[in-house]
């Protein structure tokens, strides 16, 4: 989901450029939907893989929150 959400701002940003709008636009409310969802899987995939195989269930959550920060990162410097 995060890596949608960071599609959807590089094509934004792409075909729009960083210009900002009176209206948050579909991204930004796709932005507001896809974040939070995504958290109820990931603890769902914690608790399950956590107690089977720590490693490899650490990796991938690393790999989403390194993301997620990623998307935020973006999110947050359009913003300043």
């Amino acid at each position: 989901m995060s890596v949608t959400v960071l599609a959807l701002i590089v094509v934004h940003m792409a075909r729009f450029g960083t210009v900002h709008e009176a209206d948050e636009g579909t991204e930004a409310h796709l932005f507001q939907i896809l974040m939070p969802a995504q958290i109820p899987i990931i603890v769902f995939f914690a608790v399950k893989w956590l107690p089977r195989s720590r490693t490899q269930a650490l990796e991938v959550l690393a790999l989403q929150v390194a993301a997620a920060l990623a998307v935020f990162a973006v999110v947050f410097s359009l913003h300043a």
